[in-house]
C-alpha cells in the first residue's frame, strides 16, 4: 500500500475525521505514488490515520475516505458508497418532485464527486482525479440503483484545473438526454437544459426555499433577480402573485423560464421576463422609481476562497443596498449567498450594512439554508455553502 507520512502537528483535523489534507501537512510521500492513487496516511509516530486519494496537482494533496484501517478502497467500497447516498435520497422522490442531489461530495464521504437526479437522467461532475479513475464503477452502481433513461457528465469545472484534469462532457451510459429533460418539482413543471445550462443544469439545492418564499407572495408584485429558469418565478405564481419580473444575463436561462411559465400554465400578461445584468438593471430600476412588494437576490458565488470574502462583501452589501432601495416599508427581501466561505453571521452583517447605506431600518424574521440532500457533514462544515435570510424592511 502506498504511503503518506503527515508533519508533526499536522493531523489534528484528520484525526477528526476532516477529509482534506493539504500538501503542506505532508513530510514524506513514498516514491511512487501517482496522481489519484490511493495512499495509506500515518502521523510522525507512524500511526495510521485514514485512506486517501493522492493528487499533487492539488493543494488538496490528499482527499481522505476511510478511516477504517480493516476496510479496503476497493470496486465494493465505492459500490457501497453510492448505494447509501442514493438510499438516503430516496424518499425524496416523489409524484411531485423527481428531481433530487443523490450524491454530495465530502458529504456523502466521495469526496469530488456530483452527481443530480432530473426525472429519468442523471448529470454527474467530477471535480477528483481519483474519482476520475474509478468513474465507471460509479455510472455502473447509479445505473443499477435507480435505472436511468441515460446518465451524462457535466465536468467542466474551474475546479478540474487544480487537479490537473482536462473538461470533459459527455454521455456516460444510456440515452443522450434531449435538448430539455421535463422534471417536477414541488409539483412545479420545469425544463432543464442537462447538457447547456448551468451547474449540472437545474439548482435543486434551492427547493425548500423556494416554496418557503412563495409564503409570501400572494397578491404582491414580486421581482426575481438571478432567476436562471424560474425557480422562485414559478412558485411565486402557484402561490397568487400579482405579478412576476424575471431578471438574468443568460439568454438560454429567460428563454428557459418562458417556457416554463407557459407549461405550468401561468398567466403570460402577469410576466416580465428581462434578459439584462441584474446590478444595472436594479440600477435602472432605482432611478425609475420602481417598487416591489417582495424581492429574490439570488446571486452566484462572489466568495469562492476566504481571500476574496472582502472583496466579495462589498459585492454582496452593494447588490442588497441596491435592492432595499426598491421596497417600501413592510416590503420584503429573499436574499442568498451560496458562498461556502460567508457565514450566516457575516452574511446578516453585510445585510446590516446595506440596510444602514440604503437609510432603511430592517428586521431578519427567516434564516434558510440547504435542503436535506445536500447534508453537512459535522467533520466537514466547509459543506454548508448556502445560507439566505428574508428580511423585512419596518
Amino acid at each position: 500500500m502506498n504511503k503518506i507520512t503527515l508533519n508533526k502537528g499536522k493531523d489534528k483535523a484528520a484525526w477528526q475525521l476532516h477529509p482534506w489534507v493539504f500538501s503542506g501537512a505532508i513530510a514524506n510521500i513514498q516514491p511512487g505514488i501517482s496522481n489519484g492513487d490511493v495512499a495509506a496516511v500515518y502521523n510522525c509516530d507512524n500511526e495510521f490515520i485514514a485512506y486517501g486519494i493522492y493528487n499533487n496537482s492539488s493543494r488538496v494533496a490528499v482527499r481522505l475516505l476511510e478511516w477504517d484501517p480493516n476496510k479496503e478502497i476497493n470496486e465494493a467500497w465505492w459500490r457501497n458508497r453510492v448505494k447509501k447516498a442514493v438510499g438516503h435520497r430516496r424518499h425524496l422522490l416523489r409524484d411531485n418532485n423527481d428531481t433530487v442531489r443523490l450524491i454530495f461530495a465530502e458529504a456523502d464521504f466521495l469526496p469530488g464527486l456530483i452527481a443530480d437526479k432530473y426525472a429519468d437522467f442523471i448529470s454527474i461532475q467530477v471535480h477528483a482525479a481519483g474519482v476520475e479513475r474509478v468513474k465507471a464503477i460509479i455510472v455502473d452502481e447509479l445505473a443499477i440503483q435507480l435505472a436511468p433513461r441515460g446518465i451524462y457528465e457535466r465536468s467542466d469545472l474551474k475546479s478540474r484545473d487544480y487537479e490537473g484534469l482536462p473538461d470533459t462532457n459527455g454521455l456516460l451510459w444510456g440515452e443522450l438526454p434531449p435538448e430539455f429533460v421535463d422534471i417536477i418539482e414541488n409539483g412545479i413543471q420545469y425544463q432543464v437544459n442537462i447538457i447547456e445550462g448551468q451547474k449540472s443544469g437545474f439548482y435543486c439545492d434551492q427547493r425548500e426555499n423556494r416554496a418557503l418564499t412563495a409564503q409570501y407572495v400572494q397578491g404582491k408584485n414580486v421581482l426575481d433577480c438571478f432567476c436562471y429558469s424560474g425557480g422562485f418565478t414559478l412558485n411565486a405564481f402557484r402561490q397568487g402573485a400579482a405579478a412576476v419580473t424575471s431578471v438574468d444575463s443568460s439568454a438560454l436561462a429567460i428563454e428557459t423560464l418562458k417556457n416554463n411559465v407557459i407549461r405550468n400554465g401561468f398567466d403570460t400578461l402577469k410576466h416580465t421576463a428581462v434578459h439584462a445584468d441584474v446590478n444595472k438593471y436594479l440600477r435602472q430600476l432605482g432611478e425609475e422609481g420602481a417598487k416591489f412588494d417582495l424581492i429574490v437576490l439570488d446571486p452566484p458565488k462572489y466568495a469562492p476562497s476566504r481571500s476574496t470574502l472582502e472583496k466579495a462583501s462589498r459585492a454582496y452589501k452593494d447588490l442588497n443596498r441596491r435592492g432595499l432601495l426598491l421596497l417600501e416599508s413592510g416590503g420584503l427581501l429573499a436574499t442568498f449567498s451560496c458562498s461556502g466561505a460567508m457565514d450566516i453571521d457575516t452574511f446578516k452583517q453585510v445585510l446590516a450594512w446595506a440596510a444602514l447605506d440604503a437609510g432603511k431600518e430592517i428586521q431578519f424574521i427567516r434564516q434558510f439554508s440547504q435542503p436535506e440532500d445536500h447534508p453537512v457533514r459535522a467533520s466537514f462544515p466547509e459543506g454548508e455553502y448556502l445560507k439566505g435570510l428574508l428580511v423585512r424592511v419596518v
